[in-house]
């Protein structure tokens, strides 16, 4: 992997809104340019994710099913970015569709930082990616605010880098014996190996579960010097528990203080 430029200062600053300041009760929906005009004008930083259309387009959007988040069936990537634009967020206020990345960096503008998780597309976090981190790349080459991306999967990292090597680049992670997480066995393996040597590999920072933030491999990245972010906060007294580690928070449910 070629070696990362190091996060900015501001990403260690500025507690991150997590995927903007959404509130479904009062019709701010995740991922939306509603939530992301809410922590800017809060003065927040913003993680959000990014999945690929059919033709290949990065869409602001979590999940790679459709149906929990909209109105339709299937797979984000079984529609083209034309007509995500035009589905509805359910539950949206003004009734706002799928934002596309372009359009996300063009309303932050730079004003505040921007975390951006690019979600696996391998399906195992294995090492067929590249089309999604390319477009990634491709987008976030013109912009000039303080940006850096992160994903689960460290080839996605790697290929951010190869593509786009003056962007700081994270590793999202958590505990990988979780039962919960949907890998292959094997693959837990190589994402110990591969968050135990972030550091030696040129990574920038780590986001990781807040509810593993005693593991001794975090532990032994903070030693080396390596911040660490952690997800998702979602009170002040659970902000309070994860400050004893992470150097800033993602956070939900609350106005974390700035």
């Amino acid at each position: 992997m070629n070696p990362s430029p190091p996060l900015p200062a501001s990403f260690l600053r500025l507690p991150l809104a997590h995927r903007g300041l959404h509130d479904r009760a009062a019709g701010v929906i995740e991922n939306s340019r509603a939530a992301f005009r809410a922590a800017i004008a809060r003065g927040y930083g913003i993680e959000l994710d990014v999945q690929r259309s059919a033709d290949g387009e990065a869409m602001v959007f979590h999940d790679h099913e459709m149906p929990r988040l909209t109105d339709r069936p299937g797979l984000v990537h079984d529609y083209d970015a034309a007509s995500l634009a035009t589905i509805p967020l359910s539950g949206a206020a003004d009734g706002e569709t799928i934002p596309s990345f372009a359009e996300v960096l063009a309303l932050v503008a730079g004003r505040v930082p921007l975390l951006v998780e690019i979600k696996d597309q391998d399906g195992a976090l294995g090492p067929d990616v590249g089309p999604l981190e390319s477009r990634v790349a491709a987008l976030l080459s013109g912009y000039g605010g303080p940006v850096a991306v992160m994903s689960f999967n460290p080839h996605s990292v790697a290929a951010v880098g190869a593509a786009l090597p003056g962007c700081p680049r994270g590793l999202t992670s958590c505990d990988y014996d979780d039962p919960d997480l949907s890998v292959p066995d094997y693959r837990r393996a190589e994402l110990v190996a591969a968050l135990a040597g972030f550091a030696t590999a040129g990574g920038a920072f780590i986001s990781h579960d807040r509810h593993d933030l005693a593991s001794p491999l975090v532990a032994g990245l903070k030693a080396r010097g390596l911040p660490v972010l952690t997800w998702t906060v979602r009170s002040p007294a659970e902000e309070a528990e994860a400050r004893r580690v992470a150097d800033n928070v993602t956070f939900e449910g609350y106005l974390a203080a700035l």
